[in-house]
């Protein structure tokens, strides 16, 4: 069964393009005209991604997936013409999973759809990670602290799978968006603190360690 995703932009024609790649790609398409619109659609569709327009009347994008996240863990890719690093961070930090800055390439936007869900729902080399009261389900994709599920971004969960997979062992942030971001990628690494501010606010854990300038361990 084909993936559903839901695309949440504003511009008719970028909308209809999109929607024509997407579709010729044999995903289930649905789209939505402003934010109120986008957020009724994925009240009523279970879908597997959303591709958002930051800049839209009624309701923003940065506003949709402060929504969408508190009900969903559901794959979002951030569609911008702000090329600003703040507007960027500011996406990751309400958990979205990828920014493509306009104009862009149609054939990248699918290759990047292609990476967000196959990060998200490939479910290859289950393992078991665990750490003191860390545990991560890599077949399910969930995080628990003591027992108790904590909610994750896919990359966040990703940044935490590969510091327990390297677990005592410097992790650079060089690394980990070339892990993350398995194409080309030419935004600021310090993306990566952003998720991992994130991943320890969520975790309340103390032994996700900072090596300054450098990247992140995890270590007793």
């Amino acid at each position: 069964m084909s993936h559903r995703i839901l695309v949440i932009e504003d511009d008719r024609d970028i909308q209809e393009v999109i929607q024509e790649f997407l579709r010729a790609q044999n995903y289930n398409v649905h789209v939505a005209s402003d934010g109120i619109e986008g957020i009724q659609l994925f009240n009523q569709l279970d879908v597997d991604l959303v591709i958002l327009d930051v800049m839209m009347p009624n309701m923003d994008g940065y506003q949709v997936s402060q929504i969408i996240r508190s009900k969903s863990n559901v794959p979002i890719i951030m569609l911008t013409a702000l090329e600003e690093e703040q507007d960027q961070v500011k996406g990751f930090e309400l958990g979205i999973d990828d920014y493509i800055t306009k104009p862009f390439s149609f054939h990248i936007l699918i290759k990047r759809v292609e990476a967000v869900l196959r990060r998200s729902y490939s479910r290859e080399d289950s393992t078991l990670l665990k750490f003191h009261e860390l545990e991560l389900d890599s077949d399910g994709y969930k995080a628990y602290v003591n027992a108790s599920e904590v909610t994750l971004t896919t990359k966040e969960f990703e940044i935490v799978q590969t510091l327990l997979e390297n677990k005592g062992k410097l992790v650079t942030r060089e690394s980990l968006m070339d892990k993350l971001w398995g194409y080309d990628y030419y935004g600021d690494t310090r993306i990566i603190d952003t998720h991992v501010k994130n991943i320890r606010k969520k975790l309340n854990v103390p032994y996700i360690k900072t090596v300054k300038g450098v990247g992140y361990k995890i270590d007793q």
